[in-house]
């Protein structure tokens, strides 16, 4: 009885320090994983606009259908080339040019639709005093951009003295006659272009 006893102590000992043993162990919990930082997405960079380019100050054509004067072609486009590349070259402004034939009431109608580009209208002609059909004398009128109103008007004379009509011989027909008018006409179209930068006071006209 005393041994059956003694058993049981122990036995209820061994069991109490079980159960402490087992209250003693604390369950580590593991700490939460830090956040993953969400990344800031970079600014999408606005797309660049392409900038305005800027209207043209010039519009430029001939009247081509002069049936009176029946100049070729090539005598226009020589003319107009001359006093659009005057023009750019005095003002670093935009020049159009038509390669169509513009008359007097296509000018004004050009103009009245345009808000910031003088129309220039050219035309090739005899002198009335020419005493030859090889004096030619190109004519010019500028409009002014909305109002068509004429803003200057001239004639280009282009020989040694600058006082005259544009003698354009010699006076053969082959081809060197008419690569000659056309270089003079060129030079006449240049000086067209120097006199409305004066006119219009855009720019220093450079003297040939």
């Amino acid at each position: 009885m005393k041994y059956r006893l003694l058993t049981v102590v122990v036995i209820l000992a061994f069991c109490a320090l079980s159960v402490q043993a087992q209250s003693g162990r604390r369950h580590v919990k593991p700490e939460p994983a830090a956040p993953v930082p969400t990344p800031t997405p970079e600014a999408t960079p606005t797309p660049k606009t392409d900038e305005k380019k800027s209207e043209p100050l010039f519009f430029i054509g001939a009247d081509r259908n002069d049936s009176y004067a029946n100049f070729p072609f090539s005598y226009y486009d020589a003319a107009l080339l001359g006093c659009a590349t005057r023009l750019r070259a005095g003002t670093s402004a935009g020049v159009d040019v038509s390669q169509q034939s513009v008359g007097r009431g296509d000018a004004i109608k050009k103009a009245k639709g345009e808000t910031s580009a003088y129309v220039v209208q050219l035309k090739l002609t005899y002198d009335s005093m020419a005493r030859s059909a090889d004096e030619i004398v190109l004519e010019y009128v500028v409009f002014a951009p909305t109002t068509a109103k004429v803003v200057t008007t001239g004639r280009s004379y282009l020989n040694s003295n600058r006082a005259g009509p544009l003698i354009v011989g010699p006076t053969g027909r082959g081809s060197t006659n008419s690569i000659y008018r056309e270089q003079l006409l060129k030079q006449a179209g240049e000086d067209a272009g120097n006199r409305i930068l004066k006119s219009l006071h855009l720019g220093v006209a450079n003297p040939r």
